[in-house]
């Protein structure tokens, strides 16, 4: 190419965003040459010449080419197969991968393309439906230099062109931006189910969603918050955790009042420290652990509960159970309180005690982690593991914490359901 001269563009695969970056570029007066397995494929897109044979007589007749391709297997034919571009390519050659593909890939193509001289971009693009009017971003992973040689012909099909880094960078924000769309996708899910399991149109959930968000801007706050080093300011961290935990537990509690299963609720809520970066609170104080074990008794088993432990004689079996038992094991971070009281109900189901079952079963109920049937559900399966004869006593226990946890008018109508 001479000085001057207008960089010429390919595109490899007329599929939806392929077929929509050659009709942006001819729109941007930069008609490309074009293939794809169909002979007919460039038949009817707005000023895109016909087709040529293969990608080889692309590569002959271009300068940058974008290879818009279904997978992995298609790409490595494409670029390097028997009439690939690399069989025709020059130096000085661009290739920009616009398939979605594993890293790995992404770097055995750009080893393939290096091997000939040839300069590779990996290239993420959303949305896909806005191709053909030159309405997409390009998420551009590769050299400067490259990128720089190769931006008059991205700037004439992407509406914005963001070089996220080195070869590998571009396909790694792209999956990453996915995870928060597919993820999104699972948090309106789950709060719609919410939301009609309480009698609300989620139709009303995206009017108030709209309404207190209209940018979006609360999706990606969290990002938005991070300081100049990558990291999120514990101070911030520290100040959020509370209300994000708070409102996370209610959102449980209402999906076990509803019957409606939560997942995602309930893993945000397990991994709320960590998502906003904040490290395990230091132990409490040898003088503090009496205090902090019966908080713990309560988090366990409800308000209320450590009460008959408070103002009493010392005792050595009952100063352990609440300042080591409660404090030290209950109360560290590595399982949640839920994951504590399974492993609890376990063991408990093999003593054949069922007033023990009915205060962890209890527990369970009153602070929304298990509900009713998933109690039920649990007898069982212990039966399977404990004998019928254990399992007895468990089941007299859960029913016994089940009556005491269901309202009269309720349990009334169920007995006459029953009947």
């Amino acid at each position: 190419m001479t000085a001057g001269q207008q960089s010429r563009a390919g595109v490899v695969g007329l599929g939806m965003i392929g077929a929509g970056v050659a009709v942006s570029l001819a729109r941007s007066g930069r008609p490309p040459v074009t293939y794809d397995i169909r002979p007919d494929a460039a038949d009817g897109l707005a000023g895109v010449p016909q087709q040529v044979g293969s990608p080889a007589a692309v590569a002959r007749s271009s300068d940058v080419v974008m290879v818009a391709v279904v997978d992995a297997a298609q790409a490595r034919d494409v670029i390097g197969g028997e009439n690939g571009l690399l069989s025709q390519a020059r130096p000085g050659l661009t290739v920009v991968l616009l398939s979605t593909v594993a890293l790995p890939v992404v770097r055995e193509l750009a080893q393939l393309c290096a091997d000939s001289e040839v300069a590779f971009l990996d290239c993420g693009v959303t949305p896909g439906d806005k191709a053909a009017e030159n309405g997409m971003v390009a998420i551009v992973g590769g050299a400067r230099d490259a990128v720089d040689a190769a931006r008059p012909v991205l700037d004439g099909w992407a509406r914005k062109v963001v070089h996220c880094g080195p070869v590998g960078a571009g396909m790694a924000t792209k999956i990453a931006r996915n995870v928060i769309t597919y993820g999104s996708w699972r948090a309106v899910f789950e709060a719609a189910a919410l939301a009609r399991g309480a009698g609300v149109d989620p139709a009303r959930l995206a009017e108030v969603v709209d309404s207190a968000d209209p940018d979006g801007r609360t999706l990606l706050q969290l990002l938005r918050l991070h300081g100049p080093d990558g990291a999120l300011p514990e101070a911030v961290g520290r100040q959020i955790e509370p209300l994000m935990t708070k409102d996370l537990d209610a959102a449980h509690d209402l999906g076990a009042a509803l019957g409606v299963p939560v997942p995602l609720v309930d893993i945000a809520r397990a991994e709320a420290g960590r998502t906003l970066e904040v490290g395990e609170q230091p132990p409490p104080e040898e003088d503090q652990l009496h205090d902090f074990g019966l908080e713990m008794m309560d988090q366990v088993y409800g308000p209320g509960f450590s009460s008959t432990l408070r103002d009493r004689p010392a005792d050595p079996f009952l100063d352990e159970t609440v300042g080591y038992l409660f404090a030290q094991v209950w109360g560290r971070a590595g399982l949640s309180v839920r994951d504590r009281r399974l492993l609890t109900l376990g063991v408990a189901a093999s003593t054949g005690r069922a007033e023990l079952i009915e205060i962890i079963a209890n527990g369970g109920l009153v602070n929304g982690e298990l509900t009713a049937d998933q109690l039920r559900e649990a007898v069982l399966h212990l039966a399977v593991y404990t004998g019928w004869c254990n399992a007895t006593a468990t089941h007299a226990g859960v029913t016994a914490a089940i009556a005491a946890n269901t309202p009269r008018s309720q349990g009334a109508s169920d007995r006459q359901e029953q009947k």
